[in-house]
C-alpha cells in the first residue's frame, strides 16, 4: 500500500519508521489527554487508567453529580476533550449524545434511523463502543453501519454499510466489535469473506486494507507491538489473529474458539511483550500463549481458571481480576496468577458484570447495577465499598476520567464523583 522507492536500506529504515509514527499517532490519540477514556476498555484498551483516586469511600460510595435520560442499548460510554459520549437508541433512532462531562450540559445529539431488530430478543440497542480521536466519533450500529461524526457538533463526516460492502454476517447479536483507532486509521472486526478485519482511513472511511475470512464474532481488535512493528490483534469466533497495521498482512494465527457455533468470544485479548492471555466461555476457558513467530505455545490453559462469558479481565502487577463462568448461571469474581493459572481467590456473590482498574482498585459494576470496590491484592479479596450506581441492566464498562465515573442502564448515564487521592505529606 504505501510507496515502495529507493533501495532496499531505505525501504527497512521506511517500513521502521511508519510503526515507530503509528505507535507514537495511537499513544498522542489516546494519552496526550491522559484523563481522558477515549474508547472501549479506556486509554490503553486494557480496562484501567493511570488516573488517580482516593482509597476513602464516603458511606454513599460515590454521589451523583449530573443525570441524563438515554435509550437502550449495552454501548458504554466514552469521555474525551471535556465530552462525555453514549450511542443509544430511541424509538426508531439510534442516536450519540454529547454532555459537558463535569455539568451534564446536553452539548448536541445526532440521529439516524432504524429499523434494526435483535434476532435473540437481547435488545435493539447499540452494542458497540464509540472512540474518539482526532476530533472525530467513530460508531458502527448493530446493524453493520459504521460512522464519523465531527465531535464539535455530531455531523456526519462519512459513513460505510459493512453488510453491502462486504457481504458481512451481523450474528446473534448484531454488529458488537468496538472500533479502533491507530494513528490515522480504523480498525474494525467486520467478518465478511476476505474482509475479516478491514482497515479504514479515519479522514474520509476509505478501505485502506482488508483481511482474512473468519466470522467476526463479539470480540474488540486491540494494538499490539511486537519486534518493533504494530499489529492489530483481532479474537474472532476461530481464535486470535494479528495483522500488520501497515498493509493488512496475516502475522500471527492462535486457534481458540467454543466447539459449538452457537457461542461467542466477546472478552477483548490482553497482549504484552511476554505473550497474549485469551479467554471465553463456552467449554472453551483461559490461555496464557507465549508467542513464537507466526503461531504460539500454550503455558498454561483451562475452563476452570478464568473462562470470561464476555467481560474483559484487567492486571494489577502480574494478576488477572475478572469474570469467571456464565453470565446467566451466576459467575464468580477472581483472581488469577498471569504466570502460572492458579487461581488466588473468588468470590461467589458478585453476580455477572464488568470490571474497571483505577490504580490499585477495582471497580467492580455487576448487571444490577450495585458497584463493588475491591483491592488488587492477590492475597485476598479486600472490598471497600459498595454501593448502587446505577439501575438494573447495566451490562457496560464504566469509563474513569477526571475524577468522575460514569455509568449506564437501561434509562439513565449517571456521572459520579469518585474519592479524591490524599495529598503526600
Amino acid at each position: 500500500m504505501w510507496p515502495l522507492s529507493g533501495t532496499g536500506l531505505r525501504f527497512r529504515r521506511y517500513r521502521f519508521s511508519r510503526s515507530r509514527f503509528a505507535l507514537l499517532s495511537f499513544r498522542l490519540a489516546f494519552t496526550l489527554q491522559a484523563t481522558d477514556w477515549p474508547q472501549f476498555l479506556g486509554p490503553a484498551r486494557d480496562g484501567s487508567t493511570a488516573d488517580p483516586i482516593g482509597d476513602s469511600w464516603p458511606s454513599d460510595g460515590a454521589p451523583t453529580v449530573w443525570e441524563a435520560r438515554v435509550g437502550e442499548g449495552f454501548s458504554s460510554p466514552v469521555v474525551a476533550e471535556g465530552t462525555a459520549f453514549l450511542f443509544h437508541r430511541r424509538g426508531d433512532k439510534e442516536q450519540v449524545g454529547a454532555w459537558a462531562a463535569a455539568t451534564g450540559v446536553e452539548r448536541w445529539t445526532a440521529s439516524f434511523p432504524t429499523d434494526y431488530s435483535d434476532d435473540q430478543g437481547s435488545g435493539d440497542g447499540p452494542k458497540s463502543t464509540p472512540a474518539v480521536a482526532g476530533g472525530r466519533l467513530f460508531a458502527l450500529s448493530p446493524s453493520g453501519v459504521l460512522r464519523a461524526l465531527s465531535i464539535r457538533d455530531g455531523a456526519r463526516l462519512w459513513e460505510v454499510d459493512l453488510v453491502r460492502r462486504f457481504e458481512a454476517v451481523r450474528g446473534f447479536f448484531g454488529f458488537a466489535t468496538s472500533p479502533l483507532v491507530v494513528g490515522d486509521r480504523v480498525v474494525v472486526q467486520v467478518g465478511g469473506p476476505g474482509a475479516s478485519t478491514v482497515a479504514f482511513a479515519a479522514a474520509d472511511g476509505r478501505v485502506l486494507w482488508k483481511s482474512g475470512s473468519d466470522e467476526a464474532g463479539y470480540g474488540s481488535p486491540v494494538p499490539w507491538v511486537r519486534e518493533g512493528r504494530t499489529r492489530v490483534l483481532a479474537f474472532n469466533r476461530s481464535g486470535a489473529v494479528a495483522h500488520d497495521l501497515e498493509d493488512g498482512r496475516e502475522v500471527f494465527r492462535f486457534p481458540w474458539r467454543s466447539r459449538m457455533h452457537a457461542s461467542v468470544n466477546a472478552a477483548a485479548p490482553r497482549v504484552d511483550s511476554t505473550g497474549l492471555f485469551l479467554t471465553a466461555s463456552y467449554g472453551t476457558g483461559a490461555a496464557w500463549i507465549r508467542p513464537d513467530g507466526a503461531s504460539g505455545s500454550v503455558v498454561w490453559s483451562g475452563d476452570d481458571i478464568l473462562s470470561a462469558h464476555f467481560a474483559t479481565p484487567v492486571e494489577w502487577e502480574g494478576f488477572l481480576y475478572g469474570f469467571h463462568g456464565r453470565h446467566e448461571s451466576g459467575p464468580s469474581f477472581r483472581c488469577v496468577d498471569r504466570a502460572t493459572g492458579k487461581v488466588r481467590w473468588s468470590v461467589e456473590d458478585v453476580g455477572s458484570g464488568s470490571v474497571v482498574r483505577v490504580g490499585g482498585q477495582l471497580l467492580v459494576l455487576s448487571e444490577s447495577g450495585e458497584m463493588r470496590v475491591f483491592v488488587a491484592n492477590p492475597e485476598r479479596a479486600v472490598e471497600r465499598t459498595r454501593f448502587q450506581a446505577c439501575g438494573t441492566g447495566a451490562r457496560m464498562v464504566p469509563a474513569v476520567s477526571e475524577g468522575l465515573l460514569w455509568v449506564r442502564d437501561r434509562s439513565r448515564l449517571t456521572c459520579r464523583r469518585l474519592p479524591v487521592p490524599t495529598a503526600k505529606p
